[in-house]
């Protein structure tokens, strides 16, 4: 018998547990925090020396230097052609369909001119240099490196250096080939807190970036959140979460493999299913329990449901929309006849899968946007990774001469009531015009 919660929004404390259930506590446990501390000041104080102390210590790995850490191309380019030609054409088909979707992301610079001739405008261009964490050995997820390293390529970025861990030398030839396939710069077989200082502080070996992205666990995730600042970070992201919204009428098997298709992530991950139709919500728990024993991953899954799991009843599909907004959750499957008609009602969620027909898995490795999404509510206020976040903009401002004289006239005023006269006087010198 799976043991999932079951809600309904009748409950008089229907609110407050499901608060609760969406709840996530972010912050690294103290013990975390002080080992990330101790590794960061390691390697920004010792830089190489420090790397190779924890890759002996982390990863089980002796290497005779620092350089020795970076990868060939060849061995890249074996990875991409050792691959299965089914695996290589899968990979060239899901890297062309991110590329497609990002170009259609990329911002690009403009202006304008006012009556006076002065000219205001924004330039877009991209980062010098961005870092990607991409997890290695047997806990990889290859599809990361692509939703990571396209959209950089399109912005425009101009080194991309990718650190992966090699646990007792075990290097994953998917994350070389789409590593391949992608373009990356530059590939160093490091991970973990270490790896995320070498990239913000950089060694003599490991160049330091603008930007860290990518994934990783506990360690890597409190090393990005205390390197912000130095560095941009993509975001610290949760458990992986779905929540789907049915009407009752899709086959009860699609829904169960879908809300399992993220909780066989790990046993933090969250799945939900809200449906108006109490009949249903029991139909798709009886057939979670005829499918979970046929999944490989089925312990993990069951922790999963099981703790942080939800079948919950409501009124109508406009009540299931309110309490998708309050979750704000990572992925968000419309399984109704008319998903367009429920979509204006949704405010907060990092990817919307709309229809019986599209599963979230797709958005995970081929659809084209990005699988890098806010979790844990941050949906309220961020978005999918794109191409966006590898590109930066700055103001520009051309004053005419009239316009240094109508524009200097506002900003005297401006200034001298803040008190910084010499704010004001810079103004007041060019009121002259010429």
């Amino acid at each position: 018998m799976l043991a999932i919660k079951r809600l309904s929004s009748s409950q008089p404390d229907f609110w407050p547990q499901l608060r609760q259930l969406a709840h996530w506590e972010g912050g690294a446990e103290a013990r975390v925090e002080a080992a990330v501390a101790e590794i960061l000041a390691a390697v920004k104080a010792r830089g190489d020396e420090a790397l190779l102390e924890y890759t002996r210590r982390f990863d089980r790995l002796e290497v005779a230097s620092a350089q020795a850490l970076e990868l060939p191309a060849a061995e890249l380019d074996a990875a991409l052609a050792g691959l299965p030609a089914e695996q290589r054409e899968a990979l060239e088909q899901a890297a062309q369909r991110i590329k497609q979707y990002a170009l259609r992301q990329k911002q690009e610079s403009w202006s304008y001119t006012e009556p006076d001739g002065t000219v205001l405008g924004q330039r877009v261009t991209p980062l010098d240099r961005v870092g990607v964490y991409v997890p290695g050995g047997k806990a990889a997820y290859p599809s990361s490196v692509l939703m990571n390293i396209v959209p950089a390529k399109v912005a425009g970025v101009g080194e991309i250096v990718m650190v992966t861990p090699t646990p007792d030398g075990e290097r994953n030839p998917m994350v070389l080939a789409q590593a391949r396939i992608a373009g990356v710069d530059r590939v160093f077989t490091i991970g973990g807190a270490q790896a995320v200082a070498a990239l913000a502080f950089g060694t003599d070996t490991i160049p330091a970036v603008d930007k860290i992205v990518g994934p990783g666990n506990a360690y890597v995730a409190a090393a990005k959140r205390m390197v912000f600042g130095i560095v941009g970070i993509d975001m610290v992201a949760g458990p992986s979460e779905i929540l789907v919204i049915g009407d009752g009428r899709t086959d009860p098997d699609w829904v169960a493999m879908d809300l399992f298709s993220q909780a066989e992530h790990d046993e933090e991950a969250k799945a939900w299913l809200i449906s108006p139709d109490a009949a249903y919500l029991d139909q798709v728990q009886a057939a979670m329990e005829r499918l979970l024993p046929t999944l490989e991953r089925s312990d993990i899954i069951r922790a999963s449901l099981t703790s942080h799991g939800a079948l919950i009843q409501v009124a109508d599909l406009a009540e299931a929309a309110e309490v998708a907004n309050v979750i704000a959750p990572e992925h968000l499957e419309l399984s109704v006849a008319e998903p367009d008609a429920v979509l204006p009602l949704l405010k907060h969620a990092g990817a919307i899968f709309l229809g019986r027909h599209t599963s979230e898995a797709i958005g995970d490795y081929c659809a084209g946007p990005n699988h890098v999404l806010p979790t844990s509510a941050t949906a309220r206020f961020a978005s999918p990774l794109g191409v966006y976040d590898f590109q930066k903009r700055t103001s520009l401002i051309n004053c005419s001469p009239a316009g240094a004289v109508t524009l200097g006239r506002v900003a005297s005023v401006l200034a001298r009531g803040e008190g910084l006269t010499a704010h004001a006087r810079s103004a007041e010198y060019r009121l002259g015009g010429d």
